[in-house]
């Protein structure tokens, strides 16, 4: 029998539709990635209705144009009121059909995505093709019959891993997992969904509904792949909204037909929707792609970056050179003699050896990884490196001295960059003789694995220079956020602001194993006196003697972390801080002795102890965070409110799903933080000044996110 022709292309809106043969092809043209906004969707249930009033047409296969099949809900139509066809809706048209559907899929098929792919008879993805629903990274669940089509496909233990990770399978484990009935090549997805629809017209194929597989028929094995979850769940999601709900969802596809189980998938969604959390994680969702926009981005291209240097082989040091070996980059490391050196190396070597006793990495991969590390004791060995990172002692004198050796060999047009926590990095720059080439690149310990870059902008860089900044963290798959010289930059300044609320908190009463709990519970992975002890006490310890000088003699000062110590307990490495850490434990345990020199210290200071609770402890400890963020805002430190966020977030362990310090402050409302700054001025007016940013958007009746416009 003659194959039927082709039928003239049809267009509705970003969805154009024609018959190929026997076959109805749909294709999905809305640029950058195919999102499902509402004219994609009314385009797919249009093309449906063609494809089964077409009778010429025996299957119908669903593509996308560009570089994606469907990477998932239009972020533009984010809080808006939602407009018909819903995604629910276009899903069950799709999964109706009377003729066999297939989406071929290539790129991404995320969210929304695949839950349109699952709504197919058939799936036939590209080796590379990404498929995952991550809709619990922004405070939801998959809303589109993802929690009841998944489970009844592929099972609950992987169904219910892929929607609570919201991580991302390539095409491999997805054909391994039944989420995909076939592989392509890398070929045309179109032309191979085209074949992949004959050999099934051919073969008489039936339409085969995802809702009908029979993935748990095992009800038993079901139950228990639940329950675990369940259980890993309420231990892991600390507080989190959505993946209970995920849950939740996921036994509805267990227990109930399947039309009940959509409307309870739909009734926890709008629960979602509802829930602060959301609006705290999407506010992060977009945060992070707006730091990327700083002025010197726009207005600049950064310089090449083929080659690194690092100064200092320290824990720090050595971090970063893992992070540029990662990146692909060539590393050379300078340290001021071969012992040094050896050490440096045996730091990086290190991490890959950690990698290999977890099977991560092969030895062979570690052996083409450190073939481009070399290290030297002299600095003509970076002559020919496009930047340079400083890593060294926290101490002018050593960067300055670093700095004139770098000015000396390093070739015109060279990013010479400084990793200080602290210290003015303009007046580094201001010692030598090419200051436009200078900048701040502080990074996170361990700088490998922490995703904070901030770049520091000073006075005389270029702006190519900081655009080169914005793209090593993109290299380096970090997120960066611009901040302007201070002492402290954004993370840091502010951070000792409101550790300085949890001291007074100490001596007022609160002991640090309180504090550290209600942070905990805030969603917080750690304490400040945790983080501290990690961090290594004495670090403070300097840059606390480093600033006696010009601490305002009239301002509060708790002596408390100077007698801890003065004992020489800094923390883990020393297996006591605030906490004990018997036999290298990582956990601390409480620490009488602590208790007692607090005891003494209040005494000192003539404070009588009183009780907080764990809200007075939050109340407190926020109202610093946030006086001082609106600080670094209005001293154009942060460019905007959202900057300061994203520090938090990625340098800070700030709980994602409150969105950052202002994000949180919006959150509560802006007259409530300032009432309690004023009330806590009553007992401590030079501590407690309200920010005058603060006072000025409470007055305008403004909020933080009203300057978070890009520059």
């Amino acid at each position: 029998m003659a194959t039927p022709t082709s039928s003239p292309s049809t267009s509705s809106g970003p969805v154009a539709f024609e018959r190929q043969g026997d076959v109805f092809v749909v294709t999905i043209d809305n640029p950058p990635v195919n999102a499902l906004g509402v004219d994609v969707r009314r385009g797919l249930v249009a093309a449906i209705d063609a494809a089964e009033a077409d009778t010429a047409a025996k299957a119908v296969l669903i593509v996308g144009a560009g570089r994606n099949f469907i990477a998932g809900a239009d972020i533009r139509e984010f809080g808006k009121a939602p407009q018909p066809p819903s995604l629910p809706e276009a899903c069950l048209k799709i999964e109706n059909c009377s003729k066999p559907v297939i989406a071929a899929i290539h790129g991404a098929a995320l969210g929304g995505g695949l839950e349109v792919a699952l709504s197919a008879h058939y799936r036939l993805a590209s080796p590379t093709a990404k498929l995952g629903l991550p809709e619990v990274a922004l405070g939801l669940l998959p809303g589109s019959g993802g929690t009841q089509r998944t489970p009844r496909l592929i099972g609950v233990k992987p169904a219910i891993e892929l929607m609570l990770s919201g991580r991302h399978a390539l095409a491999k484990e997805a054909l391994s997992l039944g989420l995909v009935d076939r592989l392509g090549s890398e070929a045309d997805a179109r032309a191979e969904g085209l074949a992949y629809a004959r050999e099934l017209i051919a073969a008489n194929a039936p339409v085969r509904r995802t809702r009908e597989s029979g993935a748990l028929a095992d009800q038993e094995a079901s139950r228990a792949a639940l329950e675990a979850a369940r259980a890993d769940t309420a231990k892991k999601s600390r507080g989190l909204f959505s993946p209970m709900k995920i849950v939740e969802a996921v036994e509805g596809a267990l227990t109930l037909p399947f039309d009940e189980g959509m409307a309870l998938e739909r009734k926890l969604f709008l629960q979602c929707i509802d829930s602060p959390q959301r609006a705290g994680l999407i506010h992060a969702f977009f945060a992070e792609r707006e730091v990327l926009k700083a002025p010197e981005t726009r207005s600049a291209s950064p310089r090449p970056l083929a080659s690194a240097g690092i100064v200092g082989g320290g824990t720090m040091g050595a971090g970063i050179a893992v992070a540029m070996l990662d990146a692909g980059l060539p590393v050379t490391m300078i340290e001021r003699d071969d012992t040094q050196l050896a050490r440096g190396r045996a730091n990086v070597e290190k991490v890959y050896d950690g990698l290999i006793a977890k099977g991560r990495i092969t030895p062979e991969a570690k052996a083409a990884v450190m073939a481009r590390f070399s290290g030297s004791t002299s600095y003509d060995a970076l002559a020919g490196v496009d930047i340079v990172v400083e890593a060294v002692f926290e101490d002018m004198g050593v960067k300055k001295a670093v700095f004139a050796e770098l000015d000396r060999v390093c070739k015109q047009g060279a990013v010479l960059a400084t990793n200080t926590s602290y210290l003015d990095i303009d007046e580094i720059a201001a010692s030598i003789s090419r200051p436009q080439d200078v900048v701040g690149l502080h990074f996170f310990s361990p700088a490998n694995i922490m995703k904070l870059l901030e770049i520091v902008v000073p006075a005389k860089v270029r702006a190519d220079v900081v655009a080169t900044g914005f793209e090593l963290a993109k290299k380096l798959k970090k997120v960066p956020v611009r901040a302007g010289v201070c002492d402290g930059f954004i993370g840091n300044r502010i951070l000792a602001v409101y550790r300085q609320a949890a001291d007074h908190m100490m001596e007022d009463g609160a002991s640090p194993y309180e504090i550290d709990a209600a942070v905990r519970n805030f969603g917080y992975p750690m304490g400040p006196f945790q983080v501290s002890d990690l961090a290594g006490g004495d670090i403070g310890w300097a840059t606390r003697k480093r600033k006696a000088a010009t601490r305002d003699p009239k301002a509060r000062y708790v002596q408390v972390a100077d007698r801890i110590c003065e004992r020489g307990w800094f923390g883990q490495k020393t297996q006591r801080g605030y906490y004990l850490y018997p036999e290298g434990a990582r956990t601390g345990q409480p620490d009488p002795e602590v208790l007692a020199i607090i005891d003494a210290e209040r005494e000192r200071a003539g404070v009588t102890p009183r009780a907080f609770t764990e809200e007075e402890i939050m109340r407190r400890y926020m109202a610093a965070m946030i006086n001082e963020g609106a600080n670094v805002v209005l001293q154009r430190i942060a460019l905007r409110p959202l900057d300061v966020d994203v520090t938090f977030l990625y340098g800070y362990g700030f709980p994602r799903h409150r969105g950052g310090p202002m994000k949180y402050a919006d959150m509560v409302g802006l007259p409530k933080v300032l009432a309690d700054i004023q009330e806590f001025a009553k007992e401590d007016p030079i501590f407690w000044k309200p920010s005058p940013l603060l006072v000025q958007l409470v007055e305008r009746g403004a909020d933080f996110a009203s300057l978070n416009q890009s520059e």
